[in-house]
């Protein structure tokens, strides 16, 4: 069976997890899609970019090959809602992020094609997901996963107003231990970096399931999620260009919360 992810593993007690970073779509499921959907406008652009770094610092990155479109990783299976009575998107989409149609007409998936886009795409990403965790937590006697998103300024449909440039969700402190989330908030108030941002810490993010379900901080397993604003690195409009010059600084930024959370985990782990 053809992988439904890409994986590169380093060695230090960190998994950068992007689960929206994926633009493929099955011919299968492309031929029931409108033509603007399958421009995937709602990816979380050009995030492996962004987190370049990672290497630097022996981080393990694992990313989605598949369009949110296909299967939103970031759901629970059951697809019961993170935020109930807040406007969301499901396991499987029907429409975009500004409510156009996903499907042609009498296209849209039963809950048969459902089950089976979990049972291909959903389950695997999330077997490497749990497999790379209690590797890293054995290997280091803790793991902390990152779980990085972006999303565009303006979304009337979740948030009004322009969003916060970084925004930090850790299930309401439930799935980190305190003390880190600490350290990264100490930091986003001294770093010379963080300051042409605005930031907070359980807003209108506050983790969806990658976050909530794995983060264990009982079994020294802690889990975090960024949310960035897409304009503090690319351009907003389509075709969505990466800004090098405008994530200079935020590239720095995330590279001192690595680094943060790199010197948490060395004072924090059991073995």
């Amino acid at each position: 069976m053809k992988t439904t992810f890409n994986f590169c593993g380093r060695s230090s007690p960190i998994l950068i997890s992007m689960p929206h970073v994926g633009v493929e779509i099955p011919a299968t499921i492309a031929n029931d899609m409108r033509t603007a959907a399958l421009k995937v406008p709602d990816t979380d652009w050009h995030l492996p970019l962004l987190y370049d770094m990672a290497e630097a610092y022996e981080v393990s990155v694992l990313s989605a090959q598949y369009s949110r479109y296909v299967i939103d990783l970031n759901r629970p299976p059951d697809d019961v809602s993170l935020y109930p009575g807040q406007d969301t998107t499901g396991i499987c989409p029907v429409d975009t992020f500004d409510r156009r149609p996903i499907y042609l007409k009498g296209r849209i998936p039963n809950e048969i094609a459902v089950n089976q886009r979990v049972a291909q795409y959903w389950q695997q990403y999330h077997d490497k997901l749990a497999e790379e965790l209690r590797s890293i937590r054995a290997k280091h006697g803790i793991a902390i996963l990152w779980d990085a998103h972006s999303i565009a300024s303006h979304v009337p449909r979740f948030f009004s107003g322009k969003l916060g440039d970084l925004n930090f969700g850790t299930a309401d402190g439930q799935s980190c231990q305190a003390t880190l989330q600490q350290a990264l908030m100490q930091l986003m108030q001294t770093s010379q970096y963080a300051k042409k941002y605005s930031y907070v810490f359980n807003g209108r993010f506050k983790g969806g399931y990658i976050t909530r379900h794995y983060g264990q901080p009982a079994n020294n397993i802690h889990a975090l999620q960024l949310e960035l604003s897409q304009c503090t690195y690319i351009q907003e409009k389509s075709p969505y260009e990466y800004d090098a010059k405008l994530a200079q600084d935020l590239q720095l930024l995330l590279g001192d919360l690595i680094a943060t959370c790199l010197d948490w985990a060395s004072r924090h782990k059991q073995i």
